[in-house]
């Protein structure tokens, strides 16, 4: 006997059961009339006994199949149950969605948005995960994570959800005492904050109008894996810094950095909700990413 039950053949046997009837089963199940026949001579053969007698006029069981048909129609109850809940969460927003979100993008950005989320679809639960560590979305049994970078390469399924550009910028005093770089290659002159979660680790790309490209790898005093921990040593005007905008817009604006090498782009990042791949998104997790690009979009329309 194989390790695995016949659950097929149970579950066939079940509605023949039910029905009375092999070509009323067939019917209901979309098989023919000879696969129903083979599927119950199949568990007869593999359980040694026989489970009906059959004539032309009369399907009754034997004492075998009494015996097992209440367990085969339990069997099919709850495999059918099983499958109908699957199916009701795949298309109805409930259900938990396990979200992996940057540290300070999560709290500043992600966080204040729940509450109108939980009150729209009452049937979905969050378990937001903070960490601006690139998490393992299938080893740890994450639904969704939220990515901030230029996308490499994988077999997880994104969808972006708004640009996020990032900014070169420094205190007006570090400026006023160091001077102020005009050529990437300068950074490497100048004092910079380190961030250990980048793409490329350490080196900051540009691009002018023209094409040229610049690559460059600073140095400084400060290394962080929290990107808003930077913005005390910052504002202090002891170095410069390469952050993306829902960390250093609002000091921007306000004046209390500046944004440096204006005539010089990085590459454009963007947010990004990835899922793991195997499938359409089920309706909780794809409710949630169309209402965070909505907001985010709202958002970014605000800032322009």
């Amino acid at each position: 006997m194989s390790k695995l039950p016949d659950f097929e053949a149970l579950a066939i046997f079940a509605k023949v059961v039910e029905l009375r009837s092999f070509a009323a089963a067939a019917t209901e199940l979309s098989l023919s009339k000879a696969t129903v026949s083979k599927a119950v001579s199949r568990l007869e053969e593999r359980l040694g006994a026989r489970l009906f007698n059959r004539t032309s006029r009369r399907l009754a069981l034997t004492d075998a199949g009494q015996k097992l048909s209440e367990r085969a129609a339990r069997l099919l109850a709850d495999g059918e149950a099983a499958e109908n809940e699957a199916l009701a969460q795949s298309t109805t927003p409930r259900g938990l969605v396990r979200l992996a979100v940057p540290m300070t993008f999560g709290v500043k950005t992600v966080a204040p948005l729940l509450p109108e989320f939980l009150e729209t679809y009452p049937e979905v639960s969050i378990d937001l995960h903070l960490s601006d560590a690139t998490v393992d979305l299938i080893g740890e049994g994450f639904d969704a994570g939220l990515r901030i970078a230029r996308l490499p390469d994988s077999s997880l399924i994104a969808r972006r959800l708004c640009g996020m550009p990032r900014y070169t910028v420094a205190a007006p005093s570090y400026l006023k005492r160091y001077g102020r770089p005009t050529h990437p290659m300068h950074l490497a002159e100048h004092k910079c904050f380190g961030y250990a979660y980048l793409s490329t680790q350490g080196v900051w790309h540009y691009t002018n109008a023209s094409g040229e490209q610049a690559s460059v790898r600073p140095a400084g005093q400060l290394r962080v894996n929290n990107g808003e921990a930077v913005m005390p040593a910052l504002l202090a005007g002891l170095g410069i810094a390469d952050l993306p905008d829902f960390i250093v817009g609002d000091a921007i604006a306000r004046g209390e950095v500046e944004v440096i090498l204006k005539g010089w782009k990085q590459p454009e990042g963007a947010v990004h909700l990835v899922t793991p791949p195997g499938g359409p998104r089920p309706a909780r997790v794809e409710v949630l990413a169309d209402f965070l690009a909505r907001h985010f979009a709202k958002g970014k329309k605000r800032n322009s």
